[in-house]
């Protein structure tokens, strides 16, 4: 079978697993007590110590079938970024903004509060459905071409066939990537992957919005266009959780900061305050350029 005809294939059971799954969690948050100052996320000693068992894209498992498809699926995504014993609760329409070295477990707890990770030990309880942007490809197929995986990204992510057929159009006309939406998405360079991915992400109607620092790749144009959009979502009273070494964009969006060192929370308060103990600590460790905030 043809790597296009087993990426269909994987596809189709993805989604239909995925249908499966979303009516039943949503069914299941449906039945949960939201408690008097309505938290939407509460995460409670949670910790996460999955391994990088590597990537294969389809061969490793033999041929496409359900089992195998969620095996794909789950240890293509698990990091080598630990967290432990990470508490913390949020509140409908908090823009807070994740800071910390490279691989101090940012990742790791955007993928947790998505619920494309299972955490280890503790809870993790997400009570609003989330639009996770954490990987530069959105978790689309390479096989596959843009058009394709815009309705298959948006469909497993709840959009229904009429809302994608009425959002297609707006979608790809913010990705600028119109004149490449029946090439395949292995031939988009990384910036076209992260204007597709953004574009179908930031369309969806979720509460909460999850963006892990894919932004640094792309032209300025395009960030203006996805800061407006985020303002925009902000507007609506979204919740937010932004990824980034930009001091700019973390005081432009945040106002609350969760601070990661070595997978535990070392500091959780204003952003201004957060930023300020990161700057610190990374200054006492020899001040390196590359982990240090980026000013303006």
């Amino acid at each position: 079978m043809s790597d296009r005809k087993s990426a269909l294939r994987l596809a189709w059971l993805m989604g239909s697993a995925g249908t499966i799954i979303v009516n039943d969690y949503f069914v299941l948050l449906d039945s949960f007590p939201v408690d008097g100052n309505h938290t939407i996320i509460e995460a409670w000693h949670a910790g996460s110590g999955f391994k990088d068992v590597g990537y294969s894209r389809f061969g490793k498992w033999g041929s496409p079938n359900l089992t195998n498809a969620h095996r794909h699926y789950t240890y293509a995504i698990c990091g080598s970024e630990p967290l432990r014993d990470v508490s913390f609760t949020v509140e409908p329409g908090e823009a807070i903004g994740v800071v910390g070295r490279n691989g101090s477990g940012k990742s790791t707890l955007l993928k947790l509060v998505a619920g494309v990770m299972i955490p280890d030990e503790g809870t993790i309880e997400v009570r609003e459905a989330t639009a996770p942007l954490i990987e530069i490809t959105g978790g689309f197929v390479p096989e596959l071409t843009g058009r394709e995986n815009i309705s298959l990204s948006a469909g497993l992510h709840g959009m229904s066939p009429k809302e994608i057929a009425e959002r297609f159009d707006e979608i790809v006309e913010f990705s600028g990537v119109g004149e490449f939406l029946d090439t395949p998405f292995r031939h988009y360079s990384s910036g076209m992957k992260v204007r597709l991915a953004f574009s179908v992400i930031s369309s969806l109607d979720a509460p909460i919005l999850m963006v892990d620092e894919v932004l640094a790749v792309g032209d300025q144009a395009f960030k203006d266009k996805c800061y407006a959009r985020i303002q925009e979502r902000l507007d609506q009273g979204c919740t937010l959780f932004l990824v980034s070494h930009s001091a700019k964009d973390l005081k432009r969006f945040c106002t609350r900061g969760l601070y990661l060192k070595g997978g535990s929370l070392v500091h959780d308060g204003p952003i201004t305050e957060v930023m300020a103990r990161y700057e610190g600590d990374t200054l006492d460790r020899g001040g390196s350029e590359r982990t240090a905030l980026a000013r303006p």
